[in-house]
This record gives structure tokens, sequence and C-alpha cells, in this order.
């Protein structure tokens, strides 16, 4: 179990979610810490796995994917084995930018990006319909993005579940 995050702890989140290249000295002033005892709280932050990383937010139309599809992938049949074999195989395509393992009516969500709907087409009928076990594809695309990449609401973080 997580240990419980105070005020600061949270402060700091919420100031790394939104920009990540701050420098300590900078991110303590704005969560109202001194230098050295903020670095501390980064790192235990990071330790414990709150902080999973850092990366630059690219602008997927600047660089050319322009189409970004929403894609339901439903498996040939649903045991260990076979899901994991298709999970490894999700894994290494690198225009799959997210899978999650979703209840209802298929196995998978994914997300892809593409240059354009002739490479998308291309990529799904080569790549998605030979991935192992896949029985169908199911595709929408974005007509355009209002909101994406944002930050996790920490309000209510050290909250218990309900229920």
């Amino acid at each position: 179990m997580n240990p419980r995050l105070d005020k600061f702890d949270l402060a700091i989140l919420r100031e790394l979610q939104m920009d990540g290249r701050l420098s300590n000295a900078e991110l303590a002033a704005r969560v109202g810490l001194s230098a050295a005892p903020c670095w501390r709280r980064v790192r235990a932050l990071e330790e414990a796995g709150f902080i999973t990383g850092y990366r630059a937010i690219l602008d997927r139309q600047k660089i050319g994917l322009g189409v970004l599809a929403f894609v339901r992938l439903d498996a040939e049949r649903n045991s260990g084995n076979i899901t994991r074999e298709l999970e490894e195989a999700i894994r290494a395509i690198p225009e799959i930018i997210a899978c999650h393992y979703i209840s209802g009516t298929g196995t998978f969500e994914l997300q892809v990006v593409s240059q354009d709907l002739a490479s998308f087409s291309a990529f799904a009928r080569d790549v998605l319909l030979n991935l192992p076990n896949v029985k169908d594809v199911h595709t929408s695309f974005s007509l355009g993005e209002v909101k994406a990449g944002g930050a996790l609401p920490l309000d209510g973080a050290n909250r218990p579940p309900t229920g």
C-alpha cells in the first residue's frame, strides 16, 4: 500500500504534471519548501512509484501523424496464454500509442496513430488483422481532440475508495 500523500507531496505532483522541466529551486518556491526537502520529496515520490517518468509531449499533427483511430480488437478466444501473446504483440507496435483491456464487447481498445487514412488502411490490413488470434477489428476515427494528455485530478487523492 502506498503511503499517504501530504499537502506538499500533492503540490509537487500538481506542479510537475503541469511542467516536468521545473528546476528543483523553482519547484520548491512554488510549493513552499526549501530546495533540499523538496528534492528529497521528489526522489521519494519517484522511488514509491507515484512519478513513473518524464517525457516531452509532441504535437502529432506537426510531426505528420494526422489520423488518430480508436480500434476495438476482438480476440478469437480470451484465455490467459492467448491474451498474453496478443498483449506482447501489441506492445511491440509503435503506431499503437495506448491499449486497454476492456469489459463489454471486445477484448482490447487501442489508440493508433497514422499519417493519413490510406496509411491507416494499409496498417489495419497488414498489421492489425494479422495479430495473433484476432477475430475482428472495429475502428472509429477522431474528428478532433477536445482534451488530451491532461493532468490527473489530485483532489481527493488520499481518500479511501468508496464501496
